[in-house]
């Protein structure tokens, strides 16, 4: 919850006044302090602009023997680029950084 949030560039507190919590609530949703109750869930969903189902995304990896920390946490950085890229509005840009990307690969490749 927090990445998609971050990545849409919304506080914490414009999330929480949408909800009608606090900061604070918000804070705590995402630190796993509190749980997030289905309803919650396709409100926060709805307003961060994907389906509920977008926050469970890798969970049935997550008990996969075969599955190493450094699996996991490569998942989580293409999950974080991912969200980020879907964020540039201008096609231009997108463009740009995925040519970047792609630069980068072909360069690692010849490594």
């Amino acid at each position: 919850m927090r990445r998609r949030r971050e990545a849409l560039g919304i506080s914490q507190g414009r999330l929480g006044r949408h909800l009608g919590l606090t900061f604070s609530q918000v804070q705590k949703y995402e630190k796993g302090t509190n749980r997030i109750g289905a309803g919650r869930l396709y409100q926060i969903a709805g307003f961060l602009g994907v389906k509920p189902g977008y926050f469970f995304v890798g969970l049935d990896d997550a008990d996969d023997a075969a599955s190493t920390p450094v699996d996991a946490r490569r998942k989580g950085e293409i999950s974080t680029l991912n969200e980020a890229f879907e964020a540039i509005d201008d096609p231009q840009t997108r463009a740009s950084v995925l040519a970047l990307v792609m630069s980068l690969t072909s360069e690692s490749a010849v490594r």
